[in-house]
């Protein structure tokens, strides 16, 4: 094995900016330099198991061929041409296919590059629909407590301020509503009232179905989401369901709606669109959100357009991606790997200073007591051949449907060991 650090991390790093990081006192990021599957290679020959799908978006595994060759296919053709004036096969492709998929209701698709973005997209259309309407007072976004839906100054105001990404930006630009998602009665009740009093000023319910996701890995019922479809209805509001995260099997099924009996009005996709290979997002509305711009008042039109938007490469990447869903068993392999989740975390459940163990599809969670020191638990899973990023107080697995379960073994068996020896309670 190769112990000296590569010339080009070495040379680079004092010149990049990590995210995330406290760039004075981080260890040196790890030199990955190739991937395959579910395996990350170091500089220095070590591979690893990747536990989080590279921020969960290779679903597919790493340098699937069929998404390699259509995008290879794709960049002899055209890369990119804007979308302003023309378009393309590969995104007007894509975005059939993602309606077809996402079923009746839900019927244009405007692309972005970034999850944020699609949230900003989202939130846009909803205030400038009721604007449209004569309505323009509505300006306002209810959103929940433990949610996180971006970077951007627009999504950081409808994040959760107490999840310690955004409180250096505390009270700068925008501040929306923020309640308790409503799990039980006194929730509901208390969002119902908020709703009462304030329904003329809220242009749309913001939330993350089934799971919030950097939130911590929280996990709440159906139910409630078909209780918020419920009092949007009933107060005259729009529903966004943002499926950045749960979107395209994560959950269980494809969309972590198709589990609630329920649909939004606006979803945004990200994430795992393109198999992990390529940026892209879609903000997708439904008929009645559409019809609310459908005007001959130029003025009437969405602003918004980014340069790199409906990219012909990603588009070609997401559109072989969606052809793995349909021609390999991705959501029976899900389901598989639920059941490993639980009982390879289920001992976590013994240690001292574990709050909880969640799983739902192909996620679970160890929810520690107070927060570990993240660098010592990176450390400590580098070593162990493994790439688990752990935040706030959430160790977690998000791996790649394809994952052997071999490997999903020794991700779960290396998550309670490591916590077994670390300092937690």
């Amino acid at each position: 094995m190769n112990t000296s650090l590569p010339d080009w991390l070495t040379n680079g790093h004092a010149h990049i900016w990590l995210p995330y990081t406290q760039m004075k006192t981080a260890d040196l990021p790890a030199p990955a330099t190739r991937t395959q599957g579910s395996r990350i290679e170091l500089a220095d020959g070590r591979v690893l198991i990747d536990g989080i799908a590279s921020w969960w978006t290779a679903c597919h595994g790493y340098n699937h061929p069929h998404i390699a060759q259509a995008v290879q296919a794709q960049l002899a053709r055209m890369p990119h041409v804007m979308f302003g004036g023309l378009a393309h096969e590969p995104a007007l492709t894509l975005a059939r296919r993602l309606c077809a998929l996402l079923g009746p209701g839900l019927d244009r698709v405007f692309f972005t590059e970034s999850g944020s973005v699609s949230v900003e997209v989202a939130m846009k259309m909803a205030m400038q629909y009721w604007s449209n309407k004569g309505e323009p007072q509505r300006r306002r976004i209810l959103a929940f407590r433990g949610g996180y839906h971006g970077d951007t100054f627009g999504t950081m105001a409808v994040c959760d301020p107490d999840i310690g990404m955004h409180a250096a930006f505390d009270g700068i630009g925008a501040r929306h509503e923020l309640c308790e998602l409503p799990t039980d009665e006194a929730r509901a009740d208390a969002l119902e009232a908020r709703l009462h009093a304030q329904a003329d000023r809220i242009a749309a319910i913001l939330v993350e179905p089934l799971v919030q996701g950097a939130g911590g890995m929280r996990m709440h019922a159906p139910a409630v989401l078909a209780r918020l479809r419920e009092m949007a209805d009933r107060h005259g509001t729009l529903l966004i369901f943002d499926e950045i995260f749960t979107g395209f099997g994560r959950t269980g099924s494809m969309f972590a709606f198709e589990q609630t009996g329920v649909r939004p009005d606006i979803i945004t996709l990200s994430k795992a669109l393109t198999g992990g290979t390529l940026p892209l997002a879609a903000t997708v509305a439904s008929r009645r959100v559409f019809e609310g711009f459908w005007s001959d008042d130029p003025a009437h039109a969405l602003m918004h357009g980014p340069t790199y938007m409906g990219n012909a490469l990603a588009c070609a990447a997401a559109l072989a991606s969606l052809d793995l869903f349909e021609t390999e068993p991705r959501l029976a392999q899900v389901r598989a790997i639920e059941v490993l989740l639980r009982e390879g975390l289920a001992p976590c459940k013994a240690l001292p200073g574990v709050r909880e163990v969640r799983v739902m599809g192909a996620i679970g969670a160890v929810e520690l007591e107070r927060r570990p020191d993240h660098a010592a638990l990176r450390r400590a899973f580098l070593e162990a051949g493994v790439w688990i990023r752990p935040f706030g107080r959430v160790v977690y697995l998000t791996p790649a449907f394809v994952m052997p379960p071999e490997d999903l073994r020794r991700l779960t068996g290396t998550i309670c060991s490591v916590l077994a020896a670390s300092r937690l309670a």
